[in-house]
């Protein structure tokens, strides 16, 4: 048996963009993406703090250092620049691995920098 637990978590990042005509995804800065542990394709939850909407999609990497959170193809259509995005990733753990697992969290300025850093365990 194993158990789904919050990996990685980037909260309160600002989105600095959207393209409706993109096949899809979420833009997140390289640089950020790395930090708490994100994967190219990687699937998250994505919740928008300005209107409640959540979603599922998957990482698209951008520029390292840019701040980039851009929403992307019909996700477009669930947040605005300037809105403010929790983005979640998960992973199954063995009970053993659950009983020390810590996800790795980052909190985001209207920026996107870094203004605490919980990845360090």
């Amino acid at each position: 048996m194993t158990i789904c637990l919050l990996k990685s978590k980037i909260h309160r990042a600002a989105v600095t963009g959207a393209s409706l005509d993109y096949e899809g995804s979420l833009t997140i800065a390289a640089d950020l993406a790395e930090k708490v542990g994100l994967r190219r394709y990687e699937r998250i939850l994505v919740g928008n703090m300005a209107n409640g909407e959540r979603f599922e999609t998957y990482v698209i990497l951008g520029a390292a250092g840019s701040g980039a959170i851009e929403l992307n193809g019909a996700t477009a259509h669930l947040g605005k620049v300037g809105d403010r995005l929790t983005i979640m990733s998960f992973g199954h753990y063995e009970p053993r691995e659950a009983d020390r697992h810590a996800p790795k969290v980052i909190l985001l300025d209207a920026h996107n920098a870094v203004v605490r850093d919980d990845t360090k365990h």
